[in-house]
C-alpha cells in the first residue's frame, strides 16, 4: 500500500473515521480494480477488524484474514458476467448472523456495477437497516452504471484515478510518454495492470493491435491481424478503437461535421462493446470492418 501514493489519502480518511467513531455502515468505492481499487478494500477490511484497528498482522483477526478464512468476511463477485440475485440473497443473509469473533461483520463486493437489477434491488433493504457493527463495500469499477438507489444509501470514498504524472513515477524507470498512458491506462484498467502488461507480452500485443486498427481506419481495408479476430481479444480491440477515434477528435484537423460524425462512431463502439458481454455469438470481422466503412465514409 505504501508503493501506491494515490491511496493513501482514502486510506488516512477511512483511519480518521474509524478512529472518530463515524465509520458509514456502507461505502462506495469508486476506483477500478487495475488502479488497486480492491488492494484498497482488503485494507478497509484488514483495519476494521484488526484488535487494534491497525491492520496489525499478529492479533487473531489479523491472522484469520492473512489464512484467508476469517468467518465474519464475505467477498462476493460476478458469476460470470453478472453479480446475481441468488448471490445477494445470500450475501445478505450471511450479514445476519452474529459476528463469530464478536467485531464487525464485513462485506466487499468486487465491480459492484455487474449486478444485474434485481440482484442491486435486493441489496436495498440490507443498504437501508444493515444491523450494528456492520460494514459493506462496494467496489466498482464503473460507478456511473450503479442505480442512484444504491448509490444514494453509500459513502463515496474520495479515491481518484491516478495521474498521468502519479503513473509515470511510480512505473520508473520504465518511460512511457504521455500519448502512449492516454490510450494504455484506460484499456488496459489502470496503473497495476499497466505494470504487469509492461512486465509480460501483454503490452506488446495491444500496442501491436492498436497499430493494425490505425492502418485500418487509413486505409479503408480491415488490417490481416484482425481478420480472424477471436472472442478474447474482441473488447481489447474496441477499446483501443475508440480511443484512435479520440485521439483523431483531439487532433482536431476535420470540419466540424465530421467531428461531429467521429463522436457519433466513437460512441456507438463503446455502446456496442457493452451489449457484447451479453450476447453468446458474434461476427466479430463483420463488426470491425463495419466500423472500417463508417470511418472511410464520413472521412471522404
Amino acid at each position: 500500500m505504501s508503493q501506491l501514493p494515490w491511496l493513501q489519502p482514502a486510506l488516512q480518511q477511512f483511519r480518521q473515521q474509524q478512529q472518530a467513531g463515524r465509520l458509514a455502515h456502507a461505502l462506495l468505492l469508486p476506483l477500478t480494480v487495475g488502479d488497486g481499487g480492491l488492494l484498497l478494500a482488503e485494507q478497509f477490511v484488514a483495519l476494521t477488524l484488526c484488535e487494534q484497528h491497525s491492520a496489525c498482522g499478529m492479533c487473531r483477526s489479523c491472522k484469520l484474514l492473512q489464512a484467508g478464512n476469517h468467518p465474519d468476511v464475505h467477498w462476493l463477485k460476478a458469476d460470470g458476467n453478472q453479480i446475481k440475485v441468488e448471490q445477494v440473497r445470500e450475501l445478505c443473509q450471511s450479514l445476519t448472523a452474529t459476528a463469530q469473533q464478536g467485531g464487525y461483520r464485513v462485506a466487499v463486493i468486487e465491480q459492484s456495477e455487474r449486478m444485474n437489477t434485481a440482484a442491486a434491488n435486493a441489496l436495498l433493504k440490507t443498504l437501508e437497516e444493515p444491523g450494528r457493527n456492520t460494514l459493506l463495500i462496494l467496489q466498482t469499477d464503473i460507478s456511473s452504471s450503479l442505480l442512484p438507489t444504491i448509490t444514494s444509501r453509500c459513502q463515496r470514498v474520495a479515491a481518484p484515478t491516478p495521474t498521468a504524472a502519479q503513473v509515470q513515477q511510480w512505473l520508473a524507470p520504465q518511460t512511457l510518454t504521455d500519448d502512449v498512458l492516454a490510450w494504455a491506462l484506460p484499456v488496459l484498467g489502470g496503473a497495476l495492470a499497466l505494470r504487469d502488461a509492461l512486465q509480460s507480452d501483454r503490452f506488446a500485443e495491444l500496442a501491436k493491435l492498436k497499430d493494425a486498427i490505425e492502418q485500418s481506419f487509413i486505409s479503408g481495408h480491415v488490417d490481416p491481424q484482425l481478420a480472424d479476430i477471436k472472442e478474447d481479444s474482441i473488447f481489447d480491440a474496441l477499446s483501443l478503437s475508440y480511443r484512435v477515434l479520440l485521439q483523431q477528435m483531439r487532433a482536431g484537423n476535420k470540419d466540424a461535421f465530421v467531428m461531429s460524425a467521429i463522436a457519433a462512431l466513437a460512441e456507438r463502439i463503446m455502446r456496442d462493446s457493452q451489449q457484447l458481454r451479453r450476447m453468446p455469438t458474434v461476427n466479430y470481422l463483420a463488426l470491425i470492418q463495419s466500423y472500417v466503412l463508417d470511418y472511410n465514409r464520413l472521412k471522404n
